[in-house]
């Protein structure tokens, strides 16, 4: 795009806005920043009480900033992170370019009348984005004009994805009280704790949010009013990273590991490699599937998930289990119940095969978002909004997991997941200046199409039906080289042949640029076409 100074519009202020943010202000240009709450920090501002980050805190940090020595725990509380993130926002002086309260309830593109059906390569300087934006305290409506739209508006939070009911089988019949998880969280600790004291609850889920839930209900009500966590699939939620004493990243996010996967784009030796470290595969993830079950009862309990733990990690489920959380299940104060299909009647809740009614005051449902009607919904063009959908037997169509090919001048940043988020967001972000600065050029519409139809093979092989939470899972690295490539920097960024094989990658092995020096180690490295 050049290297003219461009006025950047940057929706949300979580970590991808700030690092988006500070990154656009790095190259020169002006950015503002739309965030509809009154302060930084994206989800992180509001969790429950016991929530703690479900990464090891060195993967999960600013290249350029470092966690304060005063955070010791590797699993810093919801306290500590957002601390965390809020001094990174002052540190680089990014509140000034944040306006607070301020929701965006559109983005329309306002090129020429062929640019919205065409593509990057045809949009001309006089092309912009028009952002609608709402004052949240006055209701008044103002419109910002800017050269390049940056979404970072997540995909956990505003639209939750609420299950689909029979007719006459859905909360209206119910007499008890029926939230989602999103609500239960924008509580204060107190006013939740006194909601659901003294009440028999029901949590559908058995992911992060429903599991801490479920330990907060334990804890106000104990065996007198047990929780019930309702779940259609067990997951290996693991106990720690320490799999038989061995870190979890040493398994899974190093150059080896990734050998033993097969990687979207890879040429003939890499796939013919990676079929035959398929029994390393196998042996990795059972290995930690045996800590898993040593760790926890899972057998007791019949929990023993059908899938791997590979197709756990590659479809970014993984989460840790709350310390004590199988302590409660052995006391009864918490029942784990496994149900295919479940509705509602008077009463509570009809469990598929089961002819009594499970009677209930209270159904949490913790049953995540619809982080891709969020994106759609933001767009003014019905066009762009089918765009960015796609098709719904595919992942979220995005380029390096950034850019669409037929929506220009627009990214997003912090949908696609990984192991590690805000590491992944800073290296997206890293890219799409080098963009802006003109360091490289985006391929032809047909080229980009090409890598994402790769892309969404690759998910579907190793996330199975979890394909459309677009996570690139335990392939970081492999992610990462192909940014590295595109911004002319050196992906190997280790030094020795053994660390750079066997060692864990992780932000600060890209805190500098180390220019590429084009040599032997990446000439046969990513098929071309």
């Amino acid at each position: 795009m050049g290297e003219k100074k461009r006025k950047v519009g940057i929706i949300g202020a979580g970590v991808s806005g700030l690092l988006a943010c500070k990154y656009v202000l790095s190259k020169g240009h002006d950015a503002i920043v739309f965030e509809s709450q009154c302060s930084v920090g994206g989800v992180w501002t509001k969790t429950i009480r016991t929530t703690k980050l479900q990464t090891v805190k060195s993967f999960y940090q600013f290249s350029d900033f470092p966690w304060p020595s005063s955070v010791t725990d590797d699993f810093p509380d919801a306290h500590q992170v957002l601390d965390y993130i809020q001094s990174y926002a002052h540190h680089f002086s990014l509140i000034q370019h944040i306006k607070f309260n301020s929701k965006v309830r559109s983005i329309d593109y306002e090129g020429s009348p062929d640019d919205e059906s065409s593509s990057w390569t045809v949009c001309s300087d006089e092309c912009k984005w028009k952002i609608v934006v709402e004052d949240v305290a006055t209701l008044s409506v103002e419109a910002y004009q800017v050269d390049f739209v940056i979404l970072c508006v997540g995909r956990f939070s505003d639209v939750p994805n609420i299950p689909e009911f029979p007719p006459n089988r859905g909360p209206d019949v119910f007499h008890g009280k029926v939230i989602h998880s999103m609500d239960y969280v924008a509580m204060d600790n107190e006013k939740a704790s006194s909601f659901v004291r003294g009440k028999k609850v029901i949590v559908v889920g058995f992911q992060k949010s429903a599991l801490d839930i479920a330990m907060e209900c334990s804890t106000a009500n104990g065996i007198e009013n047990p929780c019930t966590m309702m779940y259609r699939n067990p997951h290996w939620n693991l106990p720690d990273y320490l799999p038989w004493g061995v870190p979890l990243a040493f398994l899974y996010l190093n150059r080896f590991a990734e050998l033993c996967v097969h990687k979207p784009g890879e040429g003939h030796f890499l796939s013919l490699l990676a079929t035959a470290l398929s029994p390393v595969r196998w042996a990795v993830s059972k290995f930690v599937e045996s800590d898993i079950k040593h760790k926890h009862p899972l057998e007791k309990f019949g929990m023993v998930p059908e899938h791997s733990f590979l197709q756990e990690i590659n479809s970014c489920l993984t989460s840790t289990v709350p310390r004590g959380f199988y302590d409660e299940v052995k006391k009864g104060s918490i029942i784990l119940k496994k149900s295919s299909s479940f509705s509602f009647c008077e009463d509570g809740v009809l469990i598929a095969g089961e002819e009594r009614p499970l009677e209930t005051d209270l159904v949490i449902l913790a049953t995540g978002f619809k982080g891709d009607q969020k994106l759609k919904d933001i767009f003014a063009s019905r066009k762009f909004q089918e765009y960015i959908m796609g098709s719904p037997d595919r992942v979220v169509p995005l380029y390096r997991q950034c850019v669409h090919p037929r929506i220009p001048r627009l990214a997003v940043i912090g949908f696609s997941e990984s192991l590690t988020n805000l590491y992944t967001s800073e290296m997206i972000c890293r890219w799409l200046v080098e963009l802006l600065d003109g360091t490289f050029k985006l391929p032809s519409v047909r080229v980009m199409e090409e890598d994402i139809s790769r892309w969404d093979q690759f998910m579907k092989r190793y996330a199975h039906e979890s394909y459309r939470r677009s996570c690139i899972g335990a392939l970081h690295i492999w992610y990462n080289d192909q940014l590295c490539k595109d911004m002319g920097w050196n992906p190997r960024r280790k030094n020795g042949l053994l660390s750079e094989w066997f060692e864990p990658y992780g932000p600060m092995d890209y805190a500098h640029r180390r220019r590429s020096d084009r040599g032997w180690h990446f000439k046969w490295h990513e098929r071309k076409d």
